[in-house]
């Protein structure tokens, strides 16, 4: 049966309607057909089906086996038919192709239905393996999109025509407003394949979505003069990002802060005015410790003998609440950003200042 260019072109504008390869089409359609004729025999073996892919013929083959028995049954043929057939040297039990003389239109109601259904399902699963590809590929990217959808606990952003994800509760600033119609930058934190396609998953949360925003906006960063060794994070509180520098004469500080704080603050409202702190990171971690309680001023830091990685610090008693910070913030995330247990103690240690006193313990 011969469909024709008129067909092909069919398929070519369908193809790229969908964003499918031709290729993929005709195959779905020639599972269709497979599917349609073997439930129009009731055939035992699943037939072949082509499509020219110039001409747009369409060949069905019916596949049967070869018996040594007199009369064949419907699924067989015997040998003297499968040599006629083209393969002279067919033996009992070998499988044959039988071009079949019916055309699909002959199928029948059912068969079409089913063809269509196949054709249908065929084409949803790969559209739906082209997406996880296409965005499996970009997990740990920086994408922007616009709010869709914040209904209750479901907040869906839109970052194409076509394609949706999902920002969990979990992954949310806490107070940031989520307006639908407003544009803002993600973290793309993993794709999901499920019953309903791929879920994609962002996050305003992650420490990779400040790293990607001081790549954006530092071109010392984006060029690797200066390299981000370490980022925590309270997102929409405060951050502590560790940077160094590999040319002596670029201030890592600096570089990032950019004139009159320009660059930092740029980032800061990109991320629901969160404060950040730039730290320079140190091979002494002792010396990283103290510059990690930034903006604390501490005078020292010392080892403590018998616990690991464990430090104590001394600072002064106008900087002692800022290097503790609200609710102990400041020093917890100094903890987490060197990976050392930290504790703040006056200079001098005196037990009338022992209420001011805190530690802090790295936690994944």
């Amino acid at each position: 049966m011969e469909l024709g260019p008129n067909f092909l072109s069919a398929i070519k504008m369908l193809a790229d309607e969908r964003n499918l390869s031709e290729e993929v089409i005709l195959t779905s359609v020639e599972a269709a057909l497979a599917t349609a004729y073997r439930k129009f025999r009731e055939s035992k073996h699943d037939p072949v089906v082509t499509i020219d892919r110039t001409s747009g013929t369409v060949a069905i083959n019916d596949v049967r086996k070869v018996t040594d028995e007199e009369i064949p049954g419907e699924s067989e043929v015997s040998v003297e038919q499968a040599r006629e057939l083209g393969y002279p040297d067919a033996v009992p039990g070998d499988l044959v192709k039988v071009p079949v003389l019916e055309s699909p239109a002959k199928f029948g109601r059912i068969a079409a239905q089913t063809a269509r259904q196949v054709i249908t399902q065929r084409l949803k699963d790969a559209e739906r393996e082209i997406v996880y590809n296409e965005f499996n590929d970009k997990i740990g990217d920086l994408v922007t999109a616009t709010i869709f959808k914040n209904e209750g606990d479901q907040i869906i952003v839109r970052l194409s025509d076509r394609n949706e994800a999902v920002l969990p509760r979990e992954e949310r600033i806490a107070g940031e407003s989520y307006e639908p119609g407003s544009s803002m930058k993600f973290f793309l934190l993993d794709v999901r394949q499920s019953g309903r396609g791929p879920r994609i998953i962002v996050s305003r949360t992650h420490p990779g979505l400040l790293r990607k925003l001081l790549e954006l906006e530092i071109p010392e960063i984006h060029d690797g003069t200066v390299e981000i060794k370490s980022i925590v994070r309270e997102a929409g509180a405060r951050a502590k990002v560790a940077v160094a520098s590999s040319n002596p004469d670029v201030d890592p500080v600096g570089a990032c802060v950019g004139s009159s704080g320009a660059r930092i603050r740029n980032i800061s409202s990109e991320l629901c005015e969160e404060k950040i702190d730039i730290i320079i990171w140190s091979e002494d971690p002792l010396e990283f410790i103290k510059n990690a309680l930034s903006p604390a001023k501490v005078i020292s830091a010392e080892e403590v003998a018998g616990q690991e990685r464990t430090a104590k610090v001394y600072a002064p008693a106008d900087q002692l609440s800022l290097a503790i910070g609200k609710a102990g913030q400041n020093v917890r995330l100094a903890a987490r950003l060197t990976g050392w247990k930290v504790d703040i103690n006056p200079v001098g240690g005196d037990a009338s200042a022992e209420n001011d006193t805190a530690a802090a313990e790295a936690k994944d």
